[in-house]
């Protein structure tokens, strides 16, 4: 999904820098101002792959880790008893590529988590499961 944009976004773009030269009379080398459009379009292609393997997640006793990143590691730990709100949303461009988005919302409002990119299968059965976990930690609370 998120190829697809790069593509709708930056093909355009590397098009028209390499027509629009040659089109208001410039010499034809002048072909070449759609390189650096080209190259970045090669560039998100790889970096979107990458991104996206980075993604994991893991259940465990107590709390539900998320882990992120290529460059920038994030893990982040989230409690199942803190967990106040957890929600499957899903857009029309997420749904025509039938994927879902499980979002956990916590007391703290800069813990919110986020696993993107699951099915929506997976990310019902997910969302059931953190919800019956978070009752039964929070009910000691």
């Amino acid at each position: 999904m998120r190829r697809l944009l790069l593509v709708v976004w930056l093909g355009p773009l590397t098009v028209l820098a390499a027509a629009l030269p040659p089109l208001l009379g410039a010499p034809g080398w002048t072909v070449v101002a759609g390189l650096p459009w080209l190259l970045l379009v090669v560039w998100g292609w790889w970096v979107l792959q990458r991104h996206y393997r980075s993604w994991r997640y893991l259940e465990r006793a107590d709390d539900l880790l998320i882990h992120r990143g290529v460059l920038w590691k994030q893990l982040t730990v989230v409690p199942y008893g803190r967990m106040q709100l957890v929600e499957v949303t899903s857009g029309p461009l997420e749904r025509k590529f039938n994927l879902a988005r499980l979002q956990l919302h916590t007391a703290a409002a800069a813990s919110d988590a986020a696993i993107p990119g699951l099915d929506p299968r997976e990310a019902e059965r997910l969302r059931d499961r953190l919800t019956e976990l978070g009752e039964a930690r929070s009910a000691g609370l």
